[in-house]
């Protein structure tokens, strides 16, 4: 909720409620932000609980393969890998893209290739996304293309792959994202398209890279001499800047491995 910029109605909400009132207070993550507001919401003697590793780390149920390619080239590398993965049936997949505009192109390409995808972002109403989610858990529709709205809460089980077409702009995002297959005692995988746009944001490079390093994933080559070739050191450190470039169009076509 604090994603979607529902901290204001939050504080509201708390400051209409009685003071010695208990709070109890849950999050998958803890960043600082997080940490600022349970101490304005609890009690200086609350009681804190944590389950695993402090700090943000990717469960290791999931393997994470990340590819850097030219943000021109993304389209043809998502109809490739989807060739790949659904010559292995039609296993459930969730893409992530980061605009509403960029899900309905996907879905438009992937319906025009006969893949049953749908699309789940701000513009659809309560009703459209009950039906969007029914038809993906059912199986109904294998496919499904949204922004960051379905990375966090969403709980279906028997989810595959996560796809991240679009790169976030924070590595906690990222965590949420991939997080959505691996559930459950099952394992998962995750893939993302990185380009020298993403290496530009921030510390997200270096953060990725020890992400990776902490799971136990490989961390390719490419990847960190993007994160050289973008100015910023291992610890995150900026030293230059990295550029920016028009939006790829979708077009289909191609075949092969990721």
């Amino acid at each position: 909720m604090l994603d979607m910029g529902f901290e204001p109605q939050l504080r509201a909400i708390v400051n209409q409620i009685r003071p010695d009132r208990q709070t109890l207070m849950f999050t998958a993550t803890w960043p600082k932000e997080i940490q600022i507001l349970a101490s304005d919401f609890l009690r200086d003697d609350a009681v804190y609980t944590n389950i695993g590793a402090k700090g943000m780390h990717a469960v290791k149920s999931v393997t994470q393969f990340i590819e850097v390619v030219d943000s021109r080239d993304k389209p043809r590398r998502l109809l490739r890998l989807l060739d790949t993965l659904l010559a292995q049936g039609e296993p459930k997949v969730i893409i992530f893209a980061a605009t509403k505009r960029t899900c309905d192109e996907i879905v438009y390409e992937l319906q025009r290739s006969r893949i049953p995808a749908l699309a789940l972002h701000g513009d659809k109403d309560q009703n459209e996304r009950d039906w969007v989610l029914s038809q993906f858990k059912s199986g109904a529709s294998s496919m499904l293309v949204a922004t960051d709205v379905a990375s966090r809460g969403l709980d279906v089980s028997d989810i595959a792959y996560v796809i991240n077409y679009d790169m976030t702009g924070q590595i906690e995002d990222y965590i949420h994202r991939i997080g959505r297959t691996g559930r459950a005692g099952r394992t998962g995988t995750a893939y993302t398209l990185f380009t020298e746009e993403d290496a530009a944001k921030g510390t997200l490079c270096a953060d990725l890279i020890a992400i990776l390093a902490e799971a136990g994933q490989q961390v390719p080559r490419e990847l960190e001499e993007v994160q050289s070739r973008a100015g910023y050191s291992r610890g995150g450190r900026r030293y230059g800047g990295g550029g920016g470039g028009p939006p790829a169009r979708l077009h289909c076509g191609g075949g092969g491995k990721f």
